[in-house]
């Protein structure tokens, strides 16, 4: 049996006149991976940072077993502004240590994309202090990583990577011998890295097994029964009082998971859009000219990011636009948003934009635009219009959408200043529907928005009629709302891929390989000049030691599995741990003449 964690026991805490957490019992095992979900406002962070003993409970009690070593990722770093990456990710490791350790090579490659931090102004010598939100944020999942944890605590450990760098930093926990606690709204995240999901709803926290679609599943199960017991008492309410008196009060059973229930409640629904139907109004509000590019060249400055691109976006097109960083997706978005916004007068740098004429374009950058704070949210909402039509007939009043995406009836008259950023950001993309665009951008639209509102937003999205293109981080929102994925991977062409994000991230990862095999990754001690032969010699010889490495590494999370899931069976333990043993002899001769080759290469 897994070993207690940690373990809460009857916590409440209070905020003002509102029960954040209310009686509250949790246990964390050896080996759980639990996810985090619920609106914004609803308790995730302060569950978490009570379970890590980062607050109080107003009562109740928070129990860490003894020797448990916990790590936790906080939304805001305790990093030293004066001291160097180096020094807080390494501490005191000498060179050739770290650059001996597989897992911190794979963690400095995976966060940072490679050993030299090549994105940062000095690399590891950077100072701290004037590099930004995201890259401190790195920097400090970094240093959790790196150390040795009996229990991760992670809050948003998504927010500011990219594609790629969720995708690694999945496989690295999937890795892992740690148990989780994780809150993000990355959804495809969720499903890839957890077995449990604690949902925060009201004060209370409901449990389910497995991921995220798991959790999709038990959860409309489960509110399922509830809607049938609800419909049985309001029958019962319509019967004699004499009756109701004589029946005994029904026995309830806690909710439970049934795929057969789950599929039954998708039995009968059809696809989330009608992608023909939609096709078809978009065509009657826009013709058959969006945008037009032909031989474009988008500039960042003096600096060419896309070349001599001709492409379309067509009435209906729903497009997810990925890419590295600095390869021009934005840069994309904003030459069209130009075009669009002077009719076509303003053209790139190269080539010819060619806007439809009926073409009414909503762009939500990155930004959040600035609202006038005094104004209350259904105002703000009604400055824009106090209706918006929806198509085919349906029509919602400004109050309807204010609702939809989570601004109650009191909560639309709170004042714009005193949202916080989450419900800003809702706010922002409420007024550009509200508007009736036929075009949509959306630049990471996804930022600060919890799971029930990016719900809510893409329910909406599957019943507008009109071109939209996508830049997200978030592979669940693209994979959910877009029909296509174009990529820019940094040679300044745009190309589709037929398989999507799949597709990108193995063309990517071929990238990395080629530049790795082109300059392989060797550790930053000094090395003294040898003969050009024998540097090529060595370097090839690094890079087969690094791949037998890496492959070992994986092994040993597999034998470990194995050997937690078979812990009863003695024989096979100790077959399992002769194949550890192996292997542990292995990788110690393979980082010994490691060093040894590094000051060769």
């Amino acid at each position: 049996m897994a070993a207690n964690l940690v373990n809460l026991e009857a916590v409440d805490k209070v905020y003002g006149t509102r029960a954040l957490l209310d009686g509250i019992s949790l246990g964390v095992n050896e080996g759980d991976r639990i996810g985090v979900v619920g609106r914004n406002g609803d308790g995730k962070t302060t569950l978490i940072r009570i379970l890590a003993k980062l607050e109080e409970a107003d009562k109740g009690r928070v129990t860490h077993a003894g020797h448990v070593r916990l790590g936790v990722l906080t939304q805001h770093d305790s990093l030293d502004p004066a001291a160097t990456v180096r020094h807080e990710v390494l501490g005191d490791m000498a060179d050739h240590e770290w650059a001996g350790n597989a897992k911190i090579r794979d963690v400095l490659t995976g966060l940072f994309g490679g050993l030299d931090l090549p994105s940062f102004p000095q690399g590891l010598d950077t100072v701290i202090g004037p590099l930004s939100g995201g890259e401190r944020r790195r920097i400090a999942l970094a240093q959790l990583l790196i150390a040795d944890q009996d229990l991760i605590v992670l809050d948003e450990p998504t927010n500011h990577l990219d594609v790629e760098g969720i995708s690694w930093l999945a496989r690295h926990l999937q890795q892992r011998r740690s148990a989780l606690v994780c809150v993000t709204h990355d959804r495809w995240f969720l499903d890839q890295v957890c077995t449990r999901m604690w949902d925060v709803q009201r004060g209370t926290v409901h449990e389910y097994e497995g991921g995220y679609s798991d959790y999709v599943f038990a959860r409309a199960e489960r509110e399922r029964i509830a809607a049938t017991e609800e419909a049985k008492r309001q029958n019962l309410m319509r019967k004699e009082l004499a009756w109701l008196r004589r029946g005994a009060p029904a026995r309830t059973s806690k909710p439970r998971f049934r795929i057969e229930a789950a599929n039954e409640l998708i039995a009968d629904v059809p696809p989330p859009r009608d992608s023909a139907e939609l096709m078809k109004f978009a065509s009657s509000r826009l013709g058959r000219t969006v945008f037009d590019l032909e031989n474009v060249t988008v500039q960042a400055g003096p600096k060419a990011l896309i070349e001599h691109l001709t492409w379309q976006l067509g009435p209906g097109d729903r497009i997810g636009l990925v890419g590295v960083n600095g390869a021009g997706k934005t840069s994309l978005l904003r030459t069209l948003a130009e075009a669009a916004a002077t009719e076509g007068e303003k053209q790139p740098a190269g080539g010819k934009v060619v806007v439809g004429k009926t073409v009414k374009l909503a762009y939500l950058s990155q930004e959040v635009a600035e609202l006038d704070p005094a104004k209350r949210v259904l105002e703000a909402v009604q400055q824009v219009r106090d209706r918006v039509d929806l198509g085919k007939g349906r029509e919602m009043t400004a109050g309807q959408l204010c609702e939809k995406f989570g601004f109650t009836k009191e909560k639309q008259w709170t004042p714009v200043g005193d949202l916080s950023g989450g419900e800003r950001r809702r706010l922002q993309i409420l007024r550009l529907l509200m508007d009736e665009p036929n075009v949509l951008f959306l630049d990471e639209p996804t930022n600060d928005l919890d799971i029930e509102t990016l719900t809510q937003l893409e329910d909406l999205l599957d019943g507008w009629p009109g071109s939209m293109i996508v830049i997200s981080h978030d592979r669940y929102f693209v994979e959910r709302t877009t029909d296509r994925v174009f990529a820019l991977l940094g040679d300044r062409a745009l190309r589709m891929l037929p398989r999507g994000l799949d597709e990108y991230l193995e063309r990517r990862q071929r990238v990395l390989e080629a530049a790795a095999a082109a300059v392989p990754a060797a550790a930053p001690a000094a090395a003294k000049a040898k003969p050009a032969a024998d540097a090529r010699a060595a370097k090839k010889e690094l890079q087969k030691i690094e791949r037998r490495l890496d492959r070992i590494s994986e092994q040993e999370a597999k034998l470990h599995a194995r050997i937690a899931e078979q812990a009863t069976d003695f024989e096979a333990v100790a077959k399992l741990d002769a194949e550890l043993r192996e292997l542990a002899g292995e990788r110690d001769e393979l980082e010994l003449r490691w060093l040894e080759l590094a000051d060769d290469a």
